[in-house]
């Protein structure tokens, strides 16, 4: 079983600062649409501000019920695994709600160092087990390190060739689920 959020908070910005980064439409769109391609079991949106949270329940209404909806069925059909939370703790209470196990958490970043879990490690365990694994992508410019510190596991990056290693976040869930989940 696995499950994606995006995290907006705690995040750095450019400056290392940890702040709480804005809600995006397209990443709604993109991932929503990549969560149910590669048949996640739901995809959270996590960010503290109600005004966030507020335009992205609004965001995800109009393709659920709205005249999106009518317009476009495969949108909404991936639409139909967003859940908007405040916090990552709500995420995990959800999941072990839903499922009665704690999920085990994997946090994604570009510059982990030591022990990651590789993609192929993750593609096994996701094959041969009845635990809930959440995995975290943050924006801005990463997760803080309280969070990735607490995490069971630190996912390996996604390696380029030219060394620049600064993906939309989007571009990061594409590439990250089909080495974990595509065939």
């Amino acid at each position: 079983m696995l499950y994606l959020a995006l995290l907006h908070y705690p995040v750095y910005n450019k400056k290392g600062e940890v702040v709480t980064t804005a809600i995006a439409n397209m990443d709604i769109h993109d991932i929503a649409r990549i969560a149910k391609t590669y048949a996640a079991n739901a995809f959270y949106i996590v960010n503290p501000v109600e005004g966030q949270r507020s335009l992205a329940r609004e965001i995800v209404g109009h393709w659920r019920n709205g005249y999106g909806a009518d317009y476009n069925k495969f949108r909404k059909h991936a639409f139909e695994l967003i859940n908007i939370k405040a916090s990552l703790k709500e995420v995990v209470e959800d999941i072990t709600r839903q499922t009665g196990v704690m999920p085990k958490s994997i946090v994604t970043g570009a510059n982990f160092s030591g022990e990651v879990l590789k993609f192929s490690d993750l593609r096994k365990m996701l094959k041969t087990g009845d635990i809930p694994y959440l995995l975290i992508f943050g924006t801005g410019s990463g997760i803080a390190d309280e969070l990735i510190n607490s995490c069971d596991f630190q996912l390996e990056q996604i390696k380029g060739v030219s060394g620049y290693n600064h993906l939309a976040v989007r571009s990061a869930v594409a590439i990250i689920m089909d080495k974990i989940m595509g065939v």
